[in-house]
């Protein structure tokens, strides 16, 4: 058994832990309510130009628009987006796991990478992955214009005919407790026909200008969303972490206290049988 100085040492040291963990819990749920409202209020907004491309499209000439160019797919590009830091569970590491998967079967050579967050970036470049550019340490001061920047080179690489398709690889917030790992196509823009019913509609402007219009902008909106569904995400996952990591730390300290008590009673313990037969030696 371990003596008493040693157990003593150890309940110190994960007090201290303990502490950090607690503090890290704060500081993840603050953020995450602050992520988590700008998530929410931006769904709407993409969800509803969402929809109105998805009623535009089958009306519109495809070869009116570079973005809209369907190909056959020889060369894929994959957006994984991820955190910077770790600390927040299998987060990460799931995310990574279903990226690489798909890669792999698609084959490494044949895809292109843009890494948003350091795990993802130092992933693949230790694996010798083709990264075309990464994105890093911007989650704190992250605005639109962060999203416009991202996804400005990521759309160059398939007008310029780089690459046919480009997949989207985060994370989804569903909830606090849980995260889902979602893949999207980005480009090119696809949507299942509405059942092959007729619709006669007006544009007003005409359909090109409606398209010109909304389709850049509906780009820069899905690659906002993928921040922020990641970062909320991120943030849910490190506080559920270091919530489980402190109660974590709590029930070693009870079992370390259990033990410095029972080390203690058995030195004193020996002590007294030490006294008594010191005694009965003299008498």
């Amino acid at each position: 058994m371990a003596n008493l100085k040693d157990i003593r040492d150890r309940i110190k040291s994960v007090k201290s832990i303990q502490k950090v963990t607690k503090a890290m819990k704060m500081v993840a749920a603050a953020k995450m309510r602050r992520a988590q409202e700008r998530m929410e209020h931006s769904r709407p907004y993409s969800n509803s130009l969402t929809e109105v491309i998805h009623h535009l499209l089958p009306d519109v000439d495809r070869n009116s628009l570079p973005l809209l160019d369907v190909r056959e797919i020889k060369r894929k590009a994959y957006v994984i987006v991820s955190a910077d830091r770790g600390l927040a569970g299998a987060l990460n590491t799931n995310l990574l796991k279903v990226a690489q998967k798909e890669i792999d079967e698609f084959g490494k050579e044949n895809v292109d990478l843009f890494c948003i967050g350091k795990k993802a970036r130092d992933h693949f470049k230790r694996r010798e992955y083709n990264i075309i550019t990464s994105h890093v340490d911007f989650w704190a001061d992250m605005e639109f214009d962060s999203a416009m920047k991202i996804g400005r080179s990521i759309i160059e690489h398939f007008t310029s005919g780089k690459v046919d398709e480009i997949h989207v690889v985060f994370n989804y917030f569903i909830n606090v407790g849980k995260q889902e790992v979602k893949s999207e196509i980005l480009l090119p823009l696809i949507f299942e026909a509405e059942d092959n019913v007729a619709h006669d509609r007006l544009y007003e402007p005409s359909k090109e200008e409606l398209v010109s219009s909304l389709i850049p902008r509906h780009l820069n909106v899905q690659m906002w969303k993928y921040l922020l569904e990641s970062y909320a995400s991120e943030q849910a996952a490190r506080m559920l972490a270091m919530e489980n990591a402190t109660t974590n730390a709590e029930d070693m300290i009870k079992d370390l206290t259990l033990q410095f008590n029972k080390a203690r009673q058995a030195a004193i313990t020996t002590e007294m049988l030490e006294i008594v037969g010191g005694a009965e030696a003299l008498g």
